[in-house]
């Protein structure tokens, strides 16, 4: 017995969601919303700051959307007129349930989720996401034009860029702590002050902890262990999911993932199409983790082409979908991840990813 969880987008869908919203809906909304993201990045991996988690963008970005009118009606819609497959993924989801217990675990806010689950008929009960209710909150005239002049601000702010050995606000350059600075005054000081403040308290993205703690209560559900288990993710927000399974030898990998996926999985697949995805997921369910484990552990320089269709065909995989992965032979490859082989492995992963998903998204956390 075994169980699959994966990361909705990325692994699965095209989209970034809230980004996506975000300049629909708000003017300049693409560079606001990249801005609060890299804002919450710093938070989440470089102060770590206590009660803050990678994910609570979803949150931070809901006062503005209020101030903008959005409803819960435009996301429904806006979710079903856009949703998008990486190449492939909608045939794997409408199999992955009937082959093995399968769950998605998104930071995605649930109207997304929704409208994924009835286009490919995956169970609505077998996915973890953000819930929110933005039409049961107030918000004054006087507080959502502060926020819409807010919203240009961040939109027009340089984005927020530190060294790679940061620690703390204060290793910041002058500029970037102005920045900084900035963004804690309106999120931490004048939100929480206004009507619309309490949202920050009531909505709980599905971030890093919650998505760890989404794999831990499939364990339970499956009454499967984790270490009979495969998460497949491609951002920050998974970093705890992929930790979390590799601590208990199961199976991780980063779906052409950026930096902070790469460096936390087992193994970095790189691909324009799911089919590869969906193959070692077979070979998973079929074989179980140790003989993929082996079957590919040797793949520091990485394995493609022919290499790698040939390593699959070992562990069992049927010649049909071994047929359909031939035409991407020579876009594939899967590396075991080591110290030695990252930066090459991130390089490739996040071209990958900007290519398969667009840059705007490509280069978010």
């Amino acid at each position: 017995m075994s169980f699959v969880a994966l990361d909705c987008e990325g692994p699965i869908t095209l989209n970034d969601n809230a980004f996506e919203l975000a300049k629909e809906f708000i003017p300049n909304g693409d560079s606001f919303f990249s801005n609060v993201s890299k804002y919450d990045d710093f938070l989440a991996d470089v102060l770590k700051r206590p009660g803050y988690k990678a994910g609570d963008t979803l949150k931070l970005i809901l006062p503005f959307f209020k101030a903008y009118e959005i409803t819960n009606e435009h996301m429904k819609n806006f979710s079903e007129k856009t949703l998008a497959f990486v190449p492939d993924a909608s045939d794997m989801l409408r199999e992955l349930n009937s082959m093995v217990p399968s769950f998605i675990i998104s930071t995605s806010y649930k109207p997304y989720l929704e409208a994924l689950s009835n286009e490919t008929g995956f169970p609505l009960e077998h996915i973890y996401c953000t819930e929110v209710d933005i039409d049961a909150y107030d918000i004054s005239e006087n507080d959502a034009k502060n926020l819409r002049d807010m919203a240009q601000e961040i939109a027009n702010m340089p984005q927020l860029t530190w060294p790679d050995d940061a620690k703390r606000a204060d290793d910041l350059g002058k500029e970037d702590q102005a920045i900084f600075r900035r963004l804690e005054e309106i999120f931490w000081a004048h939100i929480p002050s206004m009507e619309i403040g309490k949202i920050f308290k009531d909505v709980n993205p599905i971030g890093g902890p919650e998505k760890a703690s989404g794999v831990e209560d499939a364990s339970r559900r499956t009454q499967t262990s984790i270490q009979d288990s495969l998460y497949g993710g491609d951002s920050i927000t998974d970093v705890e999911a992929f930790r979390l399974v590799r601590e208990h030898n199961g199976i991780t990998i980063s779906f052409n993932g950026n930096s902070y996926a790469v460096k936390a999985a087992e193994f970095a697949l790189i691909s324009p199409s799911s089919l590869a995805l969906h193959a070692i997921i077979k070979a998973f369910v079929k074989q179980g983790a140790d003989s993929v484990r082996s079957a590919f552990h040797e793949a520091k320089d990485g394995l493609s082409g022919t290499n790698l269709l040939n390593r699959l065909d070992d562990l069992g995989l049927e010649k049909n979908l071994l047929d359909l992965l031939d035409k991407y032979k020579d876009q594939i490859s899967l590396f075991y991840t080591s110290p030695e082989n990252l930066n090459s492995i991130i390089s490739q992963s996040e071209k990958m990813r900007k290519f398969v998903r667009g840059n705007d998204v490509g280069n978010l956390g």
